[in-house]
């Protein structure tokens, strides 16, 4: 029978009676037990396996983002599993919901500001002056430079030199990351004050190495943090914190209230 133009189809898998294939790949003879979680979320979106050394740069990459402590979206998740117990689901989907240009979600900002710049990875771009480019448009428009910056890690955010040095060990560093430090460089001179690159910076610039449309980017802390939140959710059964927080919101927002002057 011939294949209609408007035909529904998929490449990502499918199922038989006795089979199920994931990317061209067998699941239970090709994939289990011979790839681990970062492996399949890279077959998944450049569909095919990664090599060892994209495997390394990949699977830190994502681990990284997978946990950063009490933070607005693990203390969402906390709070929604209070109420909601019964749906571990919707407390993972409540913590996922605040990934965005504050959390986790900027280096997707990163990805678009570098792949903007350099489309095409550039070989043979002039870095010092799009570094200038950029500097300076952000600087015209009012906005914060995505990817730099962090409210604890100063003057540096201890994971970035360590994902660039596995991105260079696996040949995975190029353009972008240097074009992302010297946009660093120069930020911090027209500033006069650190502004180091972020994990999600430092993220953003290694998804660019890799190919990856910016548009996909913050997907990856997506899955990643869902893990975390999991995490979170496990040791809220075990260690809850969740009512603390509620009921001292209350108590201080009551006690603030009773002091002011009408």
């Amino acid at each position: 029978m011939p294949k209609r133009k408007d035909d529904l189809t998929s490449d990502i898998g499918w199922s038989t009676p006795d089979r199920i294939t994931v990317r061209g790949l067998d699941l239970p003879t090709e994939i289990l037990g011979e790839m681990n979680l970062g492996d399949m979320a890279f077959l998944l979106t450049m569909h095919r396996k990664p090599t060892d050394r994209e495997s390394r740069v990949f699977n830190a990459m994502v681990v990284t983002l997978v946990e950063h402590g009490v933070t607005p979206s693990s203390m969402a998740a906390r709070l929604t599993y209070m109420g909601a117990p019964e749906a571990l689901q919707a407390a993972v989907a409540a913590g996922l919901s605040g990934l965005g240009t504050v959390f986790v979600g900027s280096m997707e900002g990163a990805a678009k500001m570098l792949s903007e710049a350099l489309p095409g990875g550039g070989a043979e771009a002039d870095l010092d002056a799009l570094a200038d480019r950029v500097v300076a448009g952000f600087a015209e428009r009012g906005e914060i430079i995505p990817g730099l910056g962090h409210p604890v890690h100063k003057p540096v955010d201890p994971r970035t030199p360590r994902l660039f040095q596995i991105a260079a060990e696996n040949d995975l560093s190029g353009p972008y990351i240097d074009l992302l430090q010297r946009i660093q460089a120069r930020a911090e001179a027209a500033r006069g004050k650190p502004l180091p690159i972020n994990a999600t910076g430092a993220i953003g610039a290694i998804c660019c190495e890799f190919g990856f449309p910016w548009q996909i980017v913050r997907g990856f802390g997506v899955m990643a943090r869902a893990i975390g939140l999991v995490g979170h959710l496990m040791e809220e059964r075990e260690n809850p914190m969740a009512f603390e927080l509620w009921q001292r919101t209350e108590e201080e927002i009551l006690r603030n209230s009773g002091t002011r002057t009408p």
